[in-house]
């Protein structure tokens, strides 16, 4: 079993039910969630003019390799309605794989460590509150390191406990 993190976001529909149904999907689906965030009410970061969102972290464990896991995050957020319309625009739901093991990832599909979560503030936020001593296998700092040092003043609060406490302490075949 591998270890990653993801991200999970949306800013259409009901939020806090797209959040909540993607992660009990993730774990129907071979990812196992450890255990999620709490729910931040976050800042458009790139498209300032769209409703607001709910993000959350997850930690998983996982056998599928990156870009399975990879198709499973797409498969759930399509389950969704998800669109692509608008680059970085309104979303039912995101999941982005942000970490995957101490693995870098880059292919034409997916790249690991997230390009940009090391700079955007409702990432590292939720992710510091599951994982603040993971390791960036490339900045070879803390997800607490790099938050500290974070440069975005971006509207980030808590606003709902985490969706998906680890109900068992049983590990998962």
């Amino acid at each position: 079993m591998e270890r990653c993190f993801l991200a999970l976001g949306s800013n259409l529909g009901d939020r806090e039910a797209h959040l909540r149904d993607g992660l009990a999907e993730l774990d129907a689906r071979g990812v196992h969630v450890v255990r999620s965030a709490s729910v931040y009410s976050t800042e458009p970061k790139d498209v300032p003019s769209q409703p607001w969102f709910l993000n959350t972290a997850a930690e998983a464990e996982t056998r599928l390799e990156p870009a399975d896991l990879l198709r499973t995050c797409l498969s759930i957020e399509r389950q969704h309605l998800r669109r692509r319309s608008t680059p970085k625009g309104p979303r039912t739901l995101d999941i982005d794989i942000i970490l995957y093991g101490d693995r870098v990832v880059r292919t034409a599909d997916l790249t690991i460590p997230h390009p940009r979560y090391t700079r955007r503030r409702f990432v590292l936020e939720p992710l510091a509150e599951i994982a603040p001593g993971a390791i960036d296998p490339i900045a070879g700092r803390t997800v607490g390191e790099l938050l500290a040092t974070l440069d975005d003043d971006a509207g980030v609060t808590v606003c709902r406990r985490p969706l998906y406490p680890c109900h068992s302490t049983q590990r998962r075949p």
